[in-house]
């Protein structure tokens, strides 16, 4: 994971919790993002996650 770029690993944490993907792989991706110190709104995400039509 250390070859994605930051832009690359936020899309693509967006698009696994919007996705709802397996919960071990969002964690993963959530883990490097706080690694990289990155800003994100996880919270918002979920939000998105427990709104989303794919539930």
């Amino acid at each position: 994971m250390s070859r994605m770029s930051d832009e690359l690993l936020v899309e693509a944490y967006e698009q696994a919790v919007v996705l709802n993907l397996c919960p071990g792989f969002i964690l993963l991706l959530e883990k490097e993002i706080q690694r990289r110190s990155l800003q994100l709104d996880i919270e918002h995400c979920e939000s998105t996650l427990k709104s989303s039509s794919f539930q």
